[in-house]
């Protein structure tokens, strides 16, 4: 009988502790490999996710955005045509007729002034009246000693050959004098519609017949230069040459008479006045009576200096700036250039002596309503 070896041999079934230190050690390092591979396959994956095609869109738009944000440039690009200019020249803003300077041709009285300023006034209307008796007196005189020439030629037979220029001397002669006539009349409405507008037929009917007087002068002292000029006409007599004196002072006492009528030389608004009633008025350039222009276009007188000469041209585009307005530019254009160079008479704005450089003027029409107002100093830009 053989011995039982399961018995006999028990360390068989059990297995001796170095066989099971062994077994452990080789699951320890097994796992530590795992868990490295598993560290080292989800670094690679980060690594991977990081450097993607989408991360790398995103990252460049976002690169791309922040380099087109910078506002200032944008804000400040349109100033930028503004500042092209190729010269400059000091100015002075004034009305497009300029501004006209009115006075007295005689001395007198200020009776009435008629207008205040920013009237605006037709031409020919009237703007002050002086004191009108003696001009009236004489012009009653020389009226009286007319008719009574005129009788006394009448009763006396012509010097024969003048017969055509007789009668052209009576049609001229009666011409002006419906020219007068209408011309006052027209004053009286005028004078009348600005301290009460009434009905702007009558205004337009007085206009009407100053036209039509002077429409007829016209034609009259035509046919008197043709009577003249058809036949050699002999002197005239005494009695004649008594009425054509007599109609001469006439026409001297009217001349006096509307003196003393102070009228507007053209259409605009009244920008000044410098009289009073009651006051005693000259002749005299430097104080005028009333300052007046047209003011439906604003223009800029402005000095260029002789080195800029040649950068000027007529129609050129120019714009125009005023401290009374620091963020604001008035568009326009050369309108006028002088034919030669002169002093500055304005000066510009640092110190400059007269005799430094010759300029020459430039007259620069702004387009539009501009705010700025005549006398104003201004800076005017050439592009």
């Amino acid at each position: 009988m053989q011995p039982d070896n399961t018995t006999s041999q028990p360390w068989q079934t059990q297995g001796s502790p170095m066989q099971s230190n062994g077994q452990s050690g080789a699951m320890v390092r097994r796992l530590a490999m795992f868990l490295g591979l598993a560290a080292f396959g989800a670094a690679c994956a980060a690594i991977a996710i990081y450097a993607s095609p989408g991360q790398a869109t995103q990252k460049a738009t976002t690169s791309t955005v922040t380099v087109a944000l910078p506002d200032p440039v944008i804000a400040t690009t349109p100033e930028v045509p503004s500042q092209k200019w190729i010269a400059a020249a000091p100015g002075r803003v004034e009305p497009r007729s300029g501004q006209i300077r009115i006075g007295t041709g005689i001395p007198g009285r200020v009776l009435e002034i008629a207008v205040a300023t920013n009237d605006r006034v037709t031409e020919g209307e009237v703007l002050i009246r002086l004191e009108d008796k003696e001009a009236r007196a004489r012009l009653t005189s020389a009226e009286a000693e007319v008719a009574a020439r005129k009788r006394e030629r009448d009763a006396q037979p012509g010097t024969a050959g003048r017969e055509d220029v007789r009668k052209a001397e009576d049609a001229v002669f009666a011409a002006e004098r419906a020219v007068t006539n209408a011309r006052f009349a027209l004053d009286a409405v005028l004078a009348s519609d600005r301290k009460s507008p009434g009905s702007p037929q009558a205004l337009l009917q007085a206009r009407k017949q100053v036209a039509e007087a002077k429409d007829k002068l016209r034609q009259e002292h035509v046919a008197f230069a043709a009577a003249h000029a058809k036949t050699k006409a002999p002197a005239p007599n005494r009695l004649e040459a008594g009425l054509i004196a007599a109609r001469a002072e006439l026409t001297t006492a009217e001349e006096l008479l509307d003196k003393s009528r102070i009228r507007a030389p053209l259409t605009g608004s009244v920008l000044q006045v410098n009289a009073k009633p009651g006051e005693l008025v000259a002749p005299s350039p430097e104080q005028p009576l009333i300052v007046m222009g047209d003011l439906t276009v604003i223009r800029v007188r402005a000095e260029v200096d002789e080195q800029d000469v040649a950068k000027i041209k007529l129609g050129q585009k120019a714009f125009v700036r005023s401290n009374a307005y620091p963020n604001r530019e008035f568009e326009g254009k050369v309108t006028e250039l002088a034919p030669s160079l002169g002093l500055p008479r304005m000066g510009s704005r640092g110190a400059r002596r007269a005799t430094d450089v010759e300029v020459m003027e430039v007259m620069i029409d702004l387009e539009g309503s501009v705010p700025l107002l005549p006398g104003m100093r201004a800076d005017a830009f050439f592009r």
